[in-house]
Protein backbone atom coordinates (compact mmCIF):
# COMPACT_ATOMS: atom_id res chain seq x y z
CA UNK A 1 0.00 0.00 0.00
CA UNK A 2 3.08 2.55 0.86
CA UNK A 3 4.16 1.41 -2.57
CA UNK A 4 1.05 2.19 -4.31
CA UNK A 5 1.21 5.64 -2.44
CA UNK A 6 4.49 6.89 -3.28
CA UNK A 7 4.03 5.95 -6.95
CA UNK A 8 0.75 8.09 -6.73
CA UNK A 9 2.38 10.82 -5.31
CA UNK A 10 4.98 10.94 -7.70
CA UNK A 11 2.49 10.83 -10.32
CA UNK A 12 0.20 13.65 -8.93
CA UNK A 13 3.72 15.23 -8.46
CA UNK A 14 4.46 15.47 -12.21
CA UNK A 15 1.36 16.07 -13.67
CA UNK A 16 1.45 19.35 -12.30
CA UNK A 17 5.25 20.16 -12.83
CA UNK A 18 4.03 19.47 -16.33
CA UNK A 19 0.95 21.80 -16.05
CA UNK A 20 2.99 24.59 -14.61
CA UNK A 21 2.22 27.42 -16.43
CA UNK A 22 5.63 28.76 -18.40
CA UNK A 23 7.18 31.32 -16.38
CA UNK A 24 6.37 35.11 -17.34
CA UNK A 25 9.31 37.38 -19.00
CA UNK A 26 9.71 40.76 -17.13
CA UNK A 27 11.51 43.86 -18.13
CA UNK A 28 13.73 43.47 -14.96
CA UNK A 29 14.06 47.14 -12.77
CA UNK A 30 17.54 48.68 -12.29
CA UNK A 31 20.31 49.51 -14.78
CA UNK A 32 20.94 47.92 -18.24
CA UNK A 33 23.73 48.00 -20.58
CA UNK A 34 22.59 48.53 -24.49
CA UNK A 35 24.30 47.48 -26.99
CA UNK A 36 23.98 48.49 -30.56
CA UNK A 37 26.31 46.21 -32.38
CA UNK A 38 27.30 47.61 -36.17
CA UNK A 39 28.00 45.26 -38.73
CA UNK A 40 31.73 46.23 -38.37
CA UNK A 41 32.20 44.71 -35.28
CA UNK A 42 31.88 48.45 -33.27
CA UNK A 43 29.76 48.72 -30.01
CA UNK A 44 27.75 51.73 -29.21
CA UNK A 45 26.96 51.15 -25.81
CA UNK A 46 24.37 53.15 -23.74
CA UNK A 47 22.79 52.60 -20.31
CA UNK A 48 19.18 53.23 -19.17
CA UNK A 49 17.42 52.45 -16.04
CA UNK A 50 13.74 50.88 -15.95
CA UNK A 51 11.28 51.84 -13.30
CA UNK A 52 7.62 51.29 -12.33
CA UNK A 53 5.60 54.23 -12.27
CA UNK A 54 2.20 55.06 -11.80
CA UNK A 55 1.54 51.12 -12.90
CA UNK A 56 3.13 50.81 -15.83
CA UNK A 57 7.39 49.86 -16.79
CA UNK A 58 9.37 53.28 -18.24
CA UNK A 59 12.85 53.39 -18.65
CA UNK A 60 15.66 56.41 -18.66
CA UNK A 61 18.41 56.47 -20.99
CA UNK A 62 21.25 57.94 -19.36
CA UNK A 63 23.87 60.28 -21.06
CA UNK A 64 26.25 61.89 -18.95
CA UNK A 65 23.69 63.89 -16.86
CA UNK A 66 20.50 63.14 -19.11
CA UNK A 67 18.11 61.24 -18.10
CA UNK A 68 15.65 60.83 -21.64
CA UNK A 69 12.27 59.85 -20.44
CA UNK A 70 10.64 57.01 -22.50
CA UNK A 71 7.39 55.33 -21.87
CA UNK A 72 6.27 54.08 -24.58
CA UNK A 73 6.76 50.36 -24.20
CA UNK A 74 4.45 47.78 -25.25
CA UNK A 75 4.77 44.17 -23.96
CA UNK A 76 3.28 40.55 -25.75
CA UNK A 77 4.18 37.50 -23.99
CA UNK A 78 8.18 38.11 -24.13
CA UNK A 79 7.80 40.04 -27.12
CA UNK A 80 8.40 44.36 -26.04
CA UNK A 81 8.55 47.14 -28.04
CA UNK A 82 10.58 49.90 -27.02
CA UNK A 83 9.49 53.83 -28.88
CA UNK A 84 12.17 56.44 -28.27
CA UNK A 85 9.99 59.71 -28.40
CA UNK A 86 11.63 61.41 -31.09
CA UNK A 87 13.23 60.91 -33.98
CA UNK A 88 11.28 57.93 -35.28
CA UNK A 89 13.24 55.46 -33.54
CA UNK A 90 12.33 52.31 -31.53
CA UNK A 91 14.01 48.82 -30.59
CA UNK A 92 12.08 45.41 -31.36
CA UNK A 93 13.27 42.81 -28.60
CA UNK A 94 12.95 39.87 -27.00
CA UNK A 95 13.08 39.01 -23.43
CA UNK A 96 15.18 36.04 -23.35
CA UNK A 97 14.83 33.09 -20.59
CA UNK A 98 17.76 34.94 -18.50
CA UNK A 99 16.33 37.92 -18.52
CA UNK A 100 18.48 39.88 -21.64
CA UNK A 101 16.59 41.63 -24.55
CA UNK A 102 17.48 40.65 -27.85
CA UNK A 103 16.45 41.99 -30.98
CA UNK A 104 17.01 45.09 -33.23
CA UNK A 105 17.24 48.99 -33.34
CA UNK A 106 14.83 50.51 -35.84
CA UNK A 107 15.24 54.04 -37.29
CA UNK A 108 13.41 55.30 -40.27
CA UNK A 109 14.89 58.83 -41.69
CA UNK A 110 12.28 59.85 -44.54
CA UNK A 111 11.69 56.97 -46.87
CA UNK A 112 14.66 54.61 -45.72
CA UNK A 113 14.33 52.11 -43.30
CA UNK A 114 17.54 51.34 -40.77
CA UNK A 115 17.49 47.73 -38.58
CA UNK A 116 20.69 47.15 -36.53
CA UNK A 117 21.41 44.44 -34.29
CA UNK A 118 20.67 45.29 -30.17
CA UNK A 119 20.85 42.91 -26.98
CA UNK A 120 20.47 44.61 -23.51
CA UNK A 121 21.74 43.51 -20.48
CA UNK A 122 20.29 43.85 -16.75
CA UNK A 123 22.03 44.60 -13.67
CA UNK A 124 24.97 46.00 -15.81
CA UNK A 125 26.01 49.72 -15.29
CA UNK A 126 29.14 49.18 -17.57
CA UNK A 127 29.34 51.60 -20.47
CA UNK A 128 32.97 50.64 -21.59
CA UNK A 129 35.67 49.15 -19.45
CA UNK A 130 37.81 52.00 -17.73
CA UNK A 131 41.27 51.76 -16.33
CA UNK A 132 40.76 53.03 -12.75
CA UNK A 133 44.47 54.68 -12.51
CA UNK A 134 45.26 55.46 -16.13
CA UNK A 135 48.06 57.89 -16.53
CA UNK A 136 46.20 59.32 -19.41
CA UNK A 137 43.87 62.77 -19.04
CA UNK A 138 41.53 64.35 -21.55
CA UNK A 139 40.47 67.03 -19.44
CA UNK A 140 40.42 70.48 -21.15
CA UNK A 141 39.47 72.26 -24.76
CA UNK A 142 40.64 70.57 -27.67
CA UNK A 143 40.75 72.09 -31.68
CA UNK A 144 39.94 69.37 -33.20
CA UNK A 145 38.90 68.53 -37.13
CA UNK A 146 36.32 65.82 -38.57
CA UNK A 147 37.20 64.20 -42.09
CA UNK A 148 40.56 65.16 -44.10
CA UNK A 149 41.16 67.81 -46.95
CA UNK A 150 37.65 69.69 -48.68
CA UNK A 151 35.26 67.49 -46.69
CA UNK A 152 37.23 68.55 -43.21
CA UNK A 153 35.30 70.29 -40.61
CA UNK A 154 36.20 72.02 -37.70
CA UNK A 155 35.20 71.16 -34.23
CA UNK A 156 36.45 72.14 -30.48
CA UNK A 157 36.14 69.05 -27.76
CA UNK A 158 35.31 69.58 -24.47
CA UNK A 159 35.69 67.04 -21.74
CA UNK A 160 36.11 66.30 -17.86
CA UNK A 161 38.12 62.86 -16.97
CA UNK A 162 37.13 61.73 -13.09
CA UNK A 163 39.86 60.06 -10.99
CA UNK A 164 38.51 57.02 -11.90
CA UNK A 165 39.00 57.12 -15.77
CA UNK A 166 35.60 58.11 -16.45
CA UNK A 167 35.34 60.79 -19.53
CA UNK A 168 32.28 63.05 -19.73
CA UNK A 169 31.84 66.06 -22.40
CA UNK A 170 31.16 67.10 -25.97
CA UNK A 171 31.75 68.82 -29.58
CA UNK A 172 30.71 71.78 -30.62
CA UNK A 173 30.55 72.30 -33.91
CA UNK A 174 29.40 75.49 -35.91
CA UNK A 175 25.57 74.38 -36.35
CA UNK A 176 25.32 72.91 -32.62
CA UNK A 177 27.20 70.19 -30.18
CA UNK A 178 27.30 66.35 -30.21
CA UNK A 179 25.26 66.61 -26.86
CA UNK A 180 25.68 64.48 -24.02
CA UNK A 181 28.94 61.77 -24.40
CA UNK A 182 29.90 59.85 -22.16
CA UNK A 183 32.37 56.91 -21.57
CA UNK A 184 35.96 56.27 -20.14
CA UNK A 185 39.87 55.62 -21.08
CA UNK A 186 40.61 51.92 -21.32
CA UNK A 187 44.61 51.68 -21.13
CA UNK A 188 45.34 53.90 -23.99
CA UNK A 189 41.59 54.03 -25.50
CA UNK A 190 39.20 56.51 -24.85
CA UNK A 191 35.61 55.34 -25.95
CA UNK A 192 32.94 58.02 -25.81
CA UNK A 193 29.12 57.29 -26.92
CA UNK A 194 25.94 58.82 -27.54
CA UNK A 195 22.23 57.62 -27.63
CA UNK A 196 19.11 59.76 -27.77
CA UNK A 197 17.21 57.64 -30.97
CA UNK A 198 19.15 60.38 -33.61
CA UNK A 199 22.87 60.33 -31.97
CA UNK A 200 23.86 56.89 -32.29
CA UNK A 201 27.98 57.83 -31.85
CA UNK A 202 30.39 56.22 -30.64
CA UNK A 203 33.79 58.12 -30.42
CA UNK A 204 37.11 56.04 -30.18
CA UNK A 205 41.11 57.46 -29.74
CA UNK A 206 44.32 56.10 -29.03
CA UNK A 207 46.28 58.28 -26.55
CA UNK A 208 49.90 58.76 -26.88
CA UNK A 209 50.93 62.28 -26.79
CA UNK A 210 49.06 63.70 -24.29
CA UNK A 211 48.82 67.34 -26.22
CA UNK A 212 47.42 65.64 -29.44
CA UNK A 213 45.03 62.64 -31.12
CA UNK A 214 45.83 61.73 -34.34
CA UNK A 215 44.33 57.72 -34.04
CA UNK A 216 40.63 58.87 -33.56
CA UNK A 217 37.60 57.53 -35.64
CA UNK A 218 33.84 58.65 -35.36
CA UNK A 219 31.46 55.95 -35.92
CA UNK A 220 28.10 57.16 -36.71
CA UNK A 221 24.67 54.64 -36.88
CA UNK A 222 24.85 51.05 -38.46
CA UNK A 223 27.52 52.05 -41.23
CA UNK A 224 28.98 55.78 -40.67
CA UNK A 225 32.57 56.12 -39.95
CA UNK A 226 35.27 59.33 -40.13
CA UNK A 227 37.96 59.70 -38.95
CA UNK A 228 39.40 63.23 -36.47
CA UNK A 229 42.44 63.97 -35.03
CA UNK A 230 42.57 66.87 -31.99
CA UNK A 231 45.06 69.40 -30.40
CA UNK A 232 44.84 70.50 -26.78
CA UNK A 233 44.33 74.57 -26.87
CA UNK A 234 42.51 76.61 -24.20
CA UNK A 235 42.03 79.61 -26.85
CA UNK A 236 40.06 76.97 -29.42
CA UNK A 237 37.50 79.05 -30.74
CA UNK A 238 34.74 78.15 -33.45
CA UNK A 239 33.06 81.11 -35.30
CA UNK A 240 30.55 83.92 -34.22
CA UNK A 241 26.78 81.93 -34.84
CA UNK A 242 25.84 85.79 -35.49
CA UNK A 243 28.25 85.69 -38.93
CA UNK A 244 26.59 82.25 -40.47
CA UNK A 245 23.65 83.60 -42.85
CA UNK A 246 22.98 87.75 -43.41
CA UNK A 247 19.73 89.55 -44.90
CA UNK A 248 20.68 89.82 -48.76
CA UNK A 249 21.19 93.30 -49.90
CA UNK A 250 18.19 95.51 -50.08
CA UNK A 251 16.46 93.13 -47.86
CA UNK A 252 15.07 93.95 -44.18
CA UNK A 253 11.96 91.72 -43.39
CA UNK A 254 10.78 88.83 -44.09
CA UNK A 255 7.44 87.44 -46.05
CA UNK A 256 6.08 83.97 -45.54
CA UNK A 257 3.44 82.17 -44.81
CA UNK A 258 2.84 78.32 -44.53
CA UNK A 259 -0.07 75.85 -42.76
CA UNK A 260 0.47 75.55 -38.49
CA UNK A 261 -0.20 72.20 -37.75
CA UNK A 262 -3.73 72.62 -37.04
CA UNK A 263 -4.23 73.25 -40.52
CA UNK A 264 -4.33 77.41 -39.72
CA UNK A 265 -2.73 79.50 -42.44
CA UNK A 266 -0.08 81.63 -40.10
CA UNK A 267 2.03 84.58 -41.89
CA UNK A 268 4.38 86.88 -40.26
CA UNK A 269 1.90 89.98 -41.06
CA UNK A 270 -0.13 88.67 -39.21
CA UNK A 271 -2.17 90.88 -36.65
CA UNK A 272 -0.43 89.21 -33.82
CA UNK A 273 2.94 89.54 -34.95
CA UNK A 274 2.39 93.23 -35.10
CA UNK A 275 4.35 95.57 -32.31
CA UNK A 276 5.78 92.03 -30.74
CA UNK A 277 9.56 90.97 -30.47
CA UNK A 278 9.25 87.78 -32.88
CA UNK A 279 11.67 85.00 -32.77
CA UNK A 280 11.33 82.67 -36.11
CA UNK A 281 12.64 79.17 -35.07
CA UNK A 282 14.32 77.13 -37.74
CA UNK A 283 14.02 73.60 -37.02
CA UNK A 284 13.07 69.62 -37.63
CA UNK A 285 11.87 67.11 -35.42
CA UNK A 286 14.71 64.78 -36.79
CA UNK A 287 17.12 67.49 -35.26
CA UNK A 288 18.73 66.70 -31.86
CA UNK A 289 19.93 69.99 -30.96
CA UNK A 290 16.42 71.65 -32.26
CA UNK A 291 14.93 69.59 -29.26
CA UNK A 292 17.63 70.88 -26.51
CA UNK A 293 16.62 74.73 -28.48
CA UNK A 294 12.88 73.63 -28.04
CA UNK A 295 13.13 73.15 -24.42
CA UNK A 296 14.65 76.41 -23.62
CA UNK A 297 11.91 78.54 -25.78
CA UNK A 298 9.08 76.86 -24.87
CA UNK A 299 9.76 77.88 -21.17
CA UNK A 300 11.03 81.21 -21.76
CA UNK A 301 7.87 81.44 -24.01
CA UNK A 302 5.97 80.83 -20.80
CA UNK A 303 7.56 83.31 -19.15
CA UNK A 304 7.83 85.90 -21.45
CA UNK A 305 4.96 86.57 -24.07
CA UNK A 306 3.10 88.61 -21.27
CA UNK A 307 6.11 90.93 -22.20
CA UNK A 308 4.98 90.86 -26.31
CA UNK A 309 7.48 87.95 -27.16
CA UNK A 310 6.27 85.77 -30.10
CA UNK A 311 7.98 82.62 -31.21
CA UNK A 312 7.35 80.62 -34.72
CA UNK A 313 8.91 77.49 -35.32
CA UNK A 314 9.16 76.72 -39.15
CA UNK A 315 9.35 73.01 -39.85
CA UNK A 316 11.40 71.70 -42.64
CA UNK A 317 11.17 67.72 -42.59
CA UNK A 318 12.25 64.99 -44.47
CA UNK A 319 8.92 65.16 -46.13
CA UNK A 320 7.25 67.49 -48.56
CA UNK A 321 3.64 65.82 -47.96
CA UNK A 322 1.84 67.99 -45.44
CA UNK A 323 0.56 64.89 -43.00
CA UNK A 324 3.69 63.17 -43.36
CA UNK A 325 5.28 66.24 -41.83
CA UNK A 326 2.11 66.97 -39.22
CA UNK A 327 2.74 62.94 -38.23
CA UNK A 328 6.81 63.65 -37.62
CA UNK A 329 5.88 66.65 -36.17
CA UNK A 330 3.35 65.16 -33.56
CA UNK A 331 5.09 63.51 -31.23
CA UNK A 332 8.02 66.36 -30.53
CA UNK A 333 5.62 68.97 -30.17
CA UNK A 334 3.52 66.62 -27.27
CA UNK A 335 6.78 65.57 -25.43
CA UNK A 336 8.28 69.29 -25.37
CA UNK A 337 4.68 70.97 -24.55
CA UNK A 338 5.75 73.07 -27.28
CA UNK A 339 2.97 76.32 -26.55
CA UNK A 340 3.48 78.36 -29.88
CA UNK A 341 2.63 77.85 -33.61
CA UNK A 342 4.71 75.30 -35.85
CA UNK A 343 4.39 75.83 -39.70
CA UNK A 344 5.49 73.74 -41.92
CA UNK A 345 7.27 74.99 -45.35
CA UNK A 346 6.33 71.85 -47.26
CA UNK A 347 10.26 71.80 -48.32
CA UNK A 348 12.50 69.03 -47.49
CA UNK A 349 15.38 69.63 -45.40
CA UNK A 350 17.18 67.98 -48.14
CA UNK A 351 16.30 70.54 -50.95
CA UNK A 352 19.50 72.43 -51.90
CA UNK A 353 17.13 75.02 -52.41
CA UNK A 354 15.22 74.90 -48.93
CA UNK A 355 15.77 78.58 -48.43
CA UNK A 356 15.37 80.56 -51.61
CA UNK A 357 11.80 78.90 -51.70
CA UNK A 358 10.76 79.67 -47.89
CA UNK A 359 12.79 82.69 -47.20
CA UNK A 360 14.20 84.41 -50.48
CA UNK A 361 15.30 86.99 -48.12
CA UNK A 362 18.17 85.31 -45.95
CA UNK A 363 21.09 84.13 -47.48
CA UNK A 364 21.01 79.84 -47.77
CA UNK A 365 20.40 78.49 -44.35
CA UNK A 366 23.75 76.65 -42.96
CA UNK A 367 22.30 74.35 -40.21
CA UNK A 368 19.82 73.35 -37.71
CA UNK A 369 18.81 74.76 -35.28
CA UNK A 370 18.65 79.18 -36.79
CA UNK A 371 17.11 81.23 -35.06
CA UNK A 372 15.81 84.66 -36.50
CA UNK A 373 14.98 87.88 -34.44
CA UNK A 374 12.70 90.56 -35.73
CA UNK A 375 11.97 93.92 -33.61
CA UNK A 376 8.83 95.72 -33.24
CA UNK A 377 8.65 96.90 -36.51
CA UNK A 378 9.13 93.65 -38.34
CA UNK A 379 12.69 94.34 -39.55
CA UNK A 380 15.27 91.27 -39.05
CA UNK A 381 18.14 91.99 -36.60
CA UNK A 382 19.71 89.24 -35.60
CA UNK A 383 20.03 85.41 -37.44
CA UNK A 384 21.98 83.41 -35.09
CA UNK A 385 22.77 79.59 -36.79
CA UNK A 386 23.60 76.80 -34.06
CA UNK A 387 22.80 76.04 -30.32
CA UNK A 388 25.13 75.41 -27.53
CA UNK A 389 22.92 73.10 -25.71
CA UNK A 390 22.85 72.10 -21.62
CA UNK A 391 25.52 69.76 -22.60
CA UNK A 392 27.93 72.75 -22.68
CA UNK A 393 27.66 73.11 -19.66
CA UNK A 394 29.37 77.42 -19.46
CA UNK A 395 29.15 77.90 -23.23
CA UNK A 396 24.73 76.88 -22.72
CA UNK A 397 24.82 79.65 -19.58
CA UNK A 398 26.40 82.10 -21.76
CA UNK A 399 23.71 81.36 -24.71
CA UNK A 400 20.88 82.04 -22.21
CA UNK A 401 22.38 85.59 -21.04
CA UNK A 402 22.99 86.25 -24.83
CA UNK A 403 19.90 85.59 -25.94
CA UNK A 404 17.86 87.13 -23.32
CA UNK A 405 20.15 90.59 -23.54
CA UNK A 406 19.03 90.88 -26.93
CA UNK A 407 15.49 89.82 -26.66
CA UNK A 408 15.27 92.90 -23.64
CA UNK A 409 16.67 95.55 -25.95
CA UNK A 410 14.26 94.70 -28.75
CA UNK A 411 11.61 95.28 -26.10
CA UNK A 412 13.05 98.31 -25.08
CA UNK A 413 12.60 99.50 -28.13
CA UNK A 414 10.04 102.16 -28.86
Amino acid sequence: MKKLLLILALAVGATATQAAPPKAAILKPGTWKGVIQRPDGKQIVFNFDVKQTNGKKVLYVLNATERLLVDDIRQEGDSLWITMPFFDASFATVIKPNGSLEGKYIKVSGERRFEIPFYALPNNKERYPITPATRHNVTGRWDVTFGEGDKSSKAVGEFQQAANGKVTGTFLTPTGDYRYLEGGIDRDTLRLSAFDGSHVYLFTAQLGDPNEIKEAVFYAGGAGKENWTARKDANAQLPDGFDAVKLRPGESKLNFRFPATTGEQIGINDDRYKNKVVIIQILGSWCPNCMDETKYLVDFYNKNKSRGVEVVGLAYERYTEFEKSKQALAGFQKRLGINYPVLITGVAVSDPQRTEKTLPQIEPLKGFPTSIFIDKKGNVRKIHTGYDGPATGAHYDAFKKEFEGLINELLAEK
